[in-house]
């Protein structure tokens, strides 16, 4: 196996050719950091990579595999979001507004070091991870790896970009209004966002008013199981992973929520089509039916980011230093009241039972990943945050709702669009049910495999 090929691999593969001995932990980390060196000045995907330590790791992982210890990632190399604390580095959440650096490690990061992983660096997000795309005035622009001139999308875009081009194995990302399925559909890999609190968030426990979760954004469905088995409280996701889905009931739906206006691009509407057809070939019963989307949807799901990105803007040292668009988007958060926001948070469950009626006669959700695809590199250079949002949401309409009720929802890729970036489409279980939506991924991921494909910059 050529170094190209073992970056490609995936980290739960990689986990095994490490345990036999095939490979050594710190020759794969030099893979990686060799790939990050060559490929990454034109990509940007990492904001910085932690090349001293992630070698201590990997030379500390080689000798526990060495002695016999067996872990699940012990020694696989991984990239880490810039919004979640590794002790001892900075946590920029893309922006100069930030503070020094972290004292101790987040939770997630606390159970992927327990379970051996080696983390190469922290990746490039948009400033306090507000948007889908990833591009700051202090860190620069970050590439699709799929064509250059295009955003990865965000706000785990340097994440999803280090992936898709191999440089990690997999990387951890975080979903507030769907930022890990996002880039995840726009760079041709497998993402979920698990249920709410699946994944700790601590210390940043209730982000965003509960709309955000911690999340993988993978190669394979797999890896993606594998993290989840790794980091949540429950296990048993490889298991479902590897478990035939059975015969289901899943409902195919195009139709926007009320409050974004878009048009479903045709290679996008031709994914869901194609994957319908597919998934009646493989047994499954398919309908057409959307979900009962209240009115008040996206404004409920607006109002707790609002508030949110103001929240995370009082924890700055620097605020000062942040762009405009974020402190406009943030002044706009400040006119939520406490009050207000607890009335909002109240009215969840209403929202959550009218949407979740559908699973009264299906068992799965079909949407296009995302409306449309990506914007350019630079689009909205000059734009404030109110026209900024209003163009971005064109893109990205069947994500937020999700967030606002806290079920899991999945990306799987599916083709290639005009400009050669990859579209998916986006399965939405129910609540706590990952794992049929594991299944099933894999399933489809067994029929029509996409871990072998390559984007130009790799």
């Amino acid at each position: 196996m050529d170094d190209r090929e073992l970056a490609f691999v995936g980290a739960a593969q990689q986990a095994r050719l490490l345990a036999d001995g095939t490979i050594t932990a710190p020759a794969l980390l030099d893979v990686y950091l060799e790939r990050i060196a060559r490929l990454d000045p034109e990509l940007r995907s990492y904001r910085v990579v932690l090349a001293e330590s992630a070698r201590e790791q990997a030379a500390d992982a080689q000798a526990r595999l060495d002695a016999g210890e067996r872990l699940p990632l012990l020694g696989v190399p991984i990239a880490i979001k810039d919004d979640v604390d590794i002790a001892g580095a900075v946590t920029t959440y893309g922006s100069a507004a930030h503070g020094p650096a972290r004292a101790a490690d987040a939770e997630v990061i606390r159970r992927l070091r327990h379970a051996g992983a080696v983390f190469v660096g922290k990746t490039n997000v948009p400033e306090m991870t507000l948007w889908s795309f990833a591009e700051t005035v202090a860190f620069g622009a970050t590439r699709n790896p799929w064509n250059t001139e295009y955003t990865p999308g965000g706000s785990s875009g340097g994440s999803a970009a280090s992936v898709a081009a191999g440089l990690a194995s997999m990387a951890l990302g975080s979903d507030g209004m769907g930022s890990i399925r996002i880039p995840s559909t726009w760079c041709g890999l497998f993402g979920i966002k698990p249920q709410r609190d699946r994944v700790p968030l601590a210390p940043r426990d209730g982000a965003w008013n509960g709309l955000t979760v911690n999340g993988p954004i993978a190669r394979t469905v797999e890896d993606a199981a594998l993290f989840l088995d790794v980091t949540s409280d429950e296990s048993g996701f490889v298991a479902a992973a590897a478990k035939e889905p059975g015969t289901l009931r899943i409902a195919v739906g195009t139709k926007v929520p009320l409050g974004v206006v878009t048009r479903v691009g045709a290679r996008q509407r031709a994914a869901v089509e194609e994957s319908a057809s597919l998934l009646r070939e493989l047994g499954h019963h398919v309908v057409l039916r959307d979900p009962d989307y209240p009115s008040t949807a996206i404004a409920h799901a607006l109002s707790r980011y609002f508030r949110g990105a103001y929240d995370d803007v009082q924890t700055l040292p620097q605020p000062e230093r942040l762009e405009a668009r974020t402190r406009e988007f943030a002044r706009i958060g400040s006119f939520i009241s406490d009050e207000r926001m607890n009335r909002i948070r109240a009215a969840e469950s209403e929202l959550a039972e009218r949407v979740q009626s559908i699973y009264d006669d299906v068992d799965v959700v079909l949407t296009p990943g995302t409306a449309l695809g990506p914007s350019r590199i630079g689009a909205y250079q000059r734009r404030g945050a109110v026209s900024t949002l209003m163009l971005v949401a064109a893109r990205v309409p069947y994500q937020a709702v999700f967030n606002a009720t806290g079920q899991p929802a999945a990306v799987v890729p599916w083709g290639l669009d005009g400009n050669g970036v990859p579209t998916s489409i986006q399965l939405v279980g129910r609540p706590f049910d990952e794992a049929t939506l594991l299944s099933l991924s894999a399933q489809i991921e067994k029929a029509r495999p996409w871990a072998d494909r390559r984007p130009p910059v790799s």
